[in-house]
């Protein structure tokens, strides 16, 4: 179909005068070039809107069902010009967040309630990924924002500390070490199976853990990648593993949680994005955010 929106601005006030003589004077314009703008939209439309009559201009049921989009179509077109600049000021439009798993025991939630009470028209696209893939996402412009660990390459990102939290131990819940108020020690743990972080894929808890304690290879049952699969495969078999203490929020029987002795290593969480982006909505994003610093 052809038509202007001046065709259905023209039509919504016949329809509502249900008078041409009358529509015309609303629209400032003479009866003849309004008689002849409804004649070309029922044309493009290809039924007849109206029953003209010397009395005045009565819908046909076509017009009556024609009128509702009419209305429609001219509320978002008068709509559409400050949406646009909400979108090139950032307060509308969307934002692509890209998180880690563990993040997502108190952190990403405060993060999705901060953005939806200060930026209620901006709709957030998330993507669960670890913090290498998160930033090649970035790099790709296929994410807009990340819930990292770091380090990151500063040149390339801009990052800022949201969170930070001690590591736990989680062991099996009949385990020796399941006792509460113990504080484990680098010396419990000298024989015990590991289940260990992959170098690869986690590195950040990679080197954490190493940091904390000598790791010997024959120790190490398994490798992975992802917090929760550590935590259930300690539930599934007699090994153990170190996880940030949010972690402890899951609710998986068959472990227990222990703390570690001396200083507690500190897992942070951090937000980054971009140095060079081009989403308008970051910039407001991250002045919401930034109550988020621990």
């Amino acid at each position: 179909m052809d038509f202007s929106f001046g065709q259905l601005e023209g039509f919504v006030a016949v329809a509502e005068e249900q008078h041409f003589g009358r529509a015309a004077a609303r629209l400032s314009m003479t009866q003849p070039p309004l008689s002849r703008l409804i004649q070309k939209l029922e044309h493009s439309v290809g039924v007849q809107l109206f029953d003209r009559g010397t009395r005045g201009a009565r819908l046909t049921r076509a017009g009556e069902a024609f009128l509702v989009d009419a209305r429609r179509l001219l509320a978002l077109a008068g709509r559409a010009p400050d949406r646009a600049r909400r979108v090139a000021a950032g307060t509308a439009g969307f934002i692509r967040i890209g998180f880690t798993g563990a993040s997502v025991f108190g952190v990403l939630d405060r993060v999705l309630s901060v953005l939806a009470e200060t930026l209620p028209e901006v709709h957030v696209e998330l993507s669960e990924m670890v913090t290498n893939d998160q930033v090649d996402a970035l790099s790709r412009d296929e994410i807009d924002l990340g819930l990292a660990r770091p380090p990151f390459d500063t040149d390339a990102f801009a990052s800022r500390l949201v969170h930070r939290e001690p590591l736990v131990l989680c062991v099996p819940a009949q385990h020796r070490l399941a006792t509460p108020g113990r504080r484990v020690t680098a010396a419990d743990l000298a024989n015990e199976p590991l289940i260990m972080y992959a170098p690869d894929q986690a590195r950040y808890f990679y080197d954490l853990v190493i940091r904390l304690l000598p790791i010997a290879h024959r120790n190490v049952v398994h490798t992975v990648s992802q917090i929760q699969t550590m935590i259930w495969l300690v539930a599934a078999r007699n090994a153990i593993a170190f996880v940030p203490a949010s972690a402890t929020r899951m609710t998986i029987e068959g472990v227990a949680w222990a703390e570690l002795d001396g200083p507690d290593p500190s897992v942070e969480l951090h937000l980054l994005w971009p140095r060079v982006h081009t989403n308008p909505v970051l910039v407001p994003a991250l002045q919401a955010l930034e109550p988020l610093v621990p």
